[in-house]
């Protein structure tokens, strides 16, 4: 259990780090991602422990390549409905092409896909499932990913129209409330990841369905923007 309380405690360090110093998930998150891979290796996970074995490789791209087509379907539907296409619209992501492609396809997978996938489940999961049943383990794990989202969700009321309407403004119960939901529902996020983990024995389908997540909405909320025109 020590080296999961090191880990979780990386996790917290990297996470204040990005929230304040702007752009550095960019280079922190591959890095940090490499040396939890490097401690995992040192302290005896064998790479199917941490979901990277070779002989899951194929169903892990299978799976992730269903996912994402069908994240991209949903997403092409909400968009295209009226009543669902201010879920898309984040102020965030209120973009040119360039920067909403940048986004996607760089900053999502790259800062934020791979650390927190390789950190909660990879090195985490595999960790934890050498002292804790495969529940615990599932419920850990997914408890802590939701817990990683309370800073990045500070500003969530004020940024996104559809929640910012449906609590009424912007004001400081509201920011409480959208973060509780935020780690609420992340943390049922990592449950959906975690089952992933666990069913395909790779990390590859919940790192497809999280990237989808994430970067498709990016995309899709580009497309929603240019729809309100």
């Amino acid at each position: 259990m020590l080296a999961v309380c090191g880990v979780i405690l990386l996790l917290v360090a990297l996470n204040v780090a990005d929230h304040y110093v702007h752009g550095s998930s960019l280079w922190l998150g591959p890095l940090a991602a490499v040396v939890l891979l490097v401690l995992a290796r040192a302290i005896g996970l064998s790479w199917s422990e941490l979901g990277l074995g070779r002989d899951r490789l194929g169903t892990g791209l299978r799976w992730a390549a269903v996912l994402i087509a069908l994240v991209a379907l949903v997403y092409l539907v909400g968009v295209l409905i009226p009543l669902t296409r201010d879920a898309f619209r984040d102020d965030r992501y209120h973009t040119g092409a360039a920067a909403a492609f940048f986004t996607a396809f760089v900053r999502i997978p790259i800062g934020t896909v791979l650390l927190e996938e390789v950190a909660f489940r990879s090195v985490l999961w595999g960790l934890l499932s050498r002292v804790l049943k495969p529940r615990w383990v599932l419920i850990s794990t997914s408890l802590l990913f939701g817990c990683w989202h309370v800073l990045p969700s500070l500003n969530l009321a004020a940024s996104n129209d559809a929640i910012r309407n449906a609590l009424g403004g912007s004001s400081g119960a509201a920011q409480v409330v959208s973060v509780l939901g935020a780690v609420i529902f992340t943390s049922l996020g990592g449950v959906v990841f975690g089952e992933l983990r666990r069913r395909s024995g790779s990390l590859l389908p919940s790192i497809g369905l999280h990237w989808a997540t994430n970067a498709l909405g990016v995309l899709f909320g580009l497309l929603a923007w240019r729809l309100s025109a």
